[in-house]
């Protein structure tokens, strides 16, 4: 009896435990809370969204490589060419013109603020840099920040971004010939390099009539080459062009930067030595929303020499020589427009054999002597 009673007592004790009823009841609110917190949620209608989107893009190979890291702009290429023109003339004569190519691989924009500009443009460019631009943030670029990630980002707006030094006198030429040549040479680059109109691939006529029509082997070789382009014919040694067809501008800002310098030239003459590099964001014409940039530096020397003492057109510029770097655009590919790389798109063109190079340094000289193969760039 004495077993069974110490049963039915223990049996009694785990039945009717002793526990205060304000701690039970607040056991009970912490047991009610933690199972409401770690209960599934349904997601909001927004990322429900963002991860819908995010899917389909994915499966029409709309996203870059490495969207979530940042871009891989390796690949992309980079084309190089140099092209010089000795004039020798002689009073009363005709102007003797030697074209020395070296032959390598070869929407409007205005200049409007752009919605992502940064506010703190860099002052003007006076003398060449002595490196490179600084690494930015990993950003991809947008639609609505097509200069993410890019140092072109605090470059000036489009002609804003070429600066014409105060003119003096020099070589015989009064401070407003000078004044005059400064003003056609920067004509010859916005008509060239930013005039709506050139970009998307129209006959860039107010350019062509800043050149002097007696230098007839530039301005052959020029029209040629708008008329039928081949690798020995390329406009793009002296105008930037896209196919409109391929590719639209981003917003309406082409980013400039670059400086203009004169001294006497050496045919009675102004000489104009001008360095510039544009950006141009673009997306292609096929509803993709991915953007890229294609970067250009010029190098460009005119002069106008004395009508008095030589036979030229007065108020026209002479070329003296034309070079070039391009990066981000198709190599071989002789068409007469830039052809930019896209990640979500099949490349142009034969791959990159040559070496890699950052479109952004502009301390480096573009020299006769460098290699001149299809290259990458480190960044775009």
């Amino acid at each position: 009896m004495n077993g069974l009673s110490q049963a039915l007592e223990l049996t009694h004790v785990s039945e009717d435990p002793k526990i205060p009823d304000d701690v039970w009841a607040q056991f009970a609110r912490d047991t009610e809370r933690d199972i409401r917190d770690s209960a599934p949620k349904e997601p909001s209608a927004r990322a429900r969204e963002v991860t819908e989107r995010l899917r389909r893009q994915e499966a029409r190979g709309e996203l870059p490589e490495g969207w979530r890291t940042g871009p891989a702009w390796q690949q992309k290429k980079s084309r190089r060419g140099l092209w010089s023109v000795l004039a020798v003339a002689v009073a009363a004569g005709v102007a003797v013109v030697a074209m020395k190519p070296s032959l390598v691989p070869g929407d409007p924009f205005g200049a409007k603020t752009s919605s992502g500009a940064a506010s703190s443009p860099l002052p003007q460019e006076t003398s060449a840099p002595t490196a490179a631009p600084s690494a930015e943030p990993s950003q991809i670029p947008t639609l609505d920040d097509p200069f993410a990630g890019s140092p072109a980002k605090r470059w000036a707006d489009g002609a804003a971004g070429i600066a014409v030094p105060k003119a003096k006198p020099v070589a015989g030429r009064s401070e407003a010939k000078v004044e005059q040549v400064l003003e056609l040479t920067k004509k010859l680059l916005v008509e060239s390099n930013l005039d709506p109109a050139t970009l998307r691939g129209e006959r860039p006529r107010a350019a062509l009539d800043v050149l002097d029509p007696l230098q007839k082997d530039v301005r052959g070789l020029l029209e040629t080459g708008l008329r039928k382009p081949d690798e020995k014919h390329d406009p793009l040694w002296m105008f930037s062009r896209f196919d409109p067809q391929e590719v639209r501008p981003v917003g309406e800002v082409v980013k400039t930067r670059g400086r203009m310098t004169f001294k006497a030239g050496e045919h009675a003459s102004v000489a104009v030595h001008a360095d510039y590099t544009f950006v141009y964001p673009v997306v292609q014409t096929n509803g993709s929303t991915e953007v890229t940039r294609t970067i250009v530096r010029r190098i460009l020397d005119v002069e106008i020499s004395d009508p008095a003492k030589y036979q030229v057109t007065p108020g026209k510029l002479t070329v003296v020589n034309w070079d070039q770097d391009i990066s981000n655009s198709a190599c071989e590919v002789y068409d007469g427009y830039l052809h930019p790389s896209f990640n979500s798109a099949e490349p142009t063109g034969p791959d990159p054999t040559g070496p890699t190079s950052d479109p952004y340094d502009r301390s480096k000289p573009l020299d006769t002597n460098r290699d001149k193969s299809c290259g990458t760039v480190s960044r775009v």
